[in-house]
């Protein structure tokens, strides 16, 4: 053996911890929270829930989103708006926007009635307080509703920012209503506490 030559040990791979099976762990768990996260979520915010450093979040999401696109999926992972988040990717917006408006259009989930009904009857209203009159999370099932065109942003709310949504005139078209007049009389079915709650859906008072 000449000098500079290494033996099959010295040349062999240094092994270190699993680190492959932690960075498996991680890239699960960030799919995980951005599946369900409504805004797009910070690399400060993941680090932090994650206990990682900003870079490694940041290498790991840049790392997914490439493969989505290398592997040709039908859903993107974009960073927008200082965030990350899971967007539709353009080519299959039609498909997406003719089964929720279209191919669901005969009936809705209980879920999104009950969501619909508490927009029709508390317009206009934000998210938060949605969720809080149901109980449970309603982003998604608003985001739904929006895309059937039965409900729509109308604005801020001037204290919290938070968007306000309210109903369409398409939701009075398939209801059959000349306006919100015409409603059912439900209105006292619903929590009158809502006003002790603020538009995230943490109470007030």
């Amino acid at each position: 053996m000449t000098w500079g030559e290494a033996t099959s040990e010295e040349s062999a791979p240094v092994s270190r911890p699993d680190s492959g099976g932690e960075h498996a762990e991680l890239r699960r768990g960030l799919e995980a929270v951005l599946m369900v996260v409504d805004q797009p979520a910070t690399e400060i915010d993941l680090a932090r829930a994650f206990d990682r450093s900003v870079g490694e979040i940041s290498d790991t999401l840049e790392e997914l989103s490439r493969e989505y696109t290398e592997q040709g999926r039908g859903f993107d992972l974009r960073h927008v708006a200082d965030g990350w988040r899971f967007y539709t990717r353009p080519e299959h917006a039609d498909i997406v926007e003719h089964f929720l408006k279209e191919g669901q259009e005969v009936r809705l989930t209980q879920a999104a009635l009950e969501t619909l009904a508490v927009v029709a009857y508390r317009q206009p209203v934000a998210r938060g307080r949605v969720s809080a009159v149901r109980g449970v999370n309603c982003d998604g099932v608003m985001r739904t509703l929006v895309l059937r065109g039965l409900i729509e942003e109308t604005g801020q709310d001037p204290e919290s920012g938070a968007l306000l949504f309210r109903t369409t005139n398409y939701f009075l078209d398939r209801l059959g209503l000349r306006s919100l007049d015409e409603l059912p009389d439900l209105a006292p079915f619903l929590p009158d506490d809502i006003e002790g709650i603020d538009d995230t859906g943490e109470r007030t008072t």
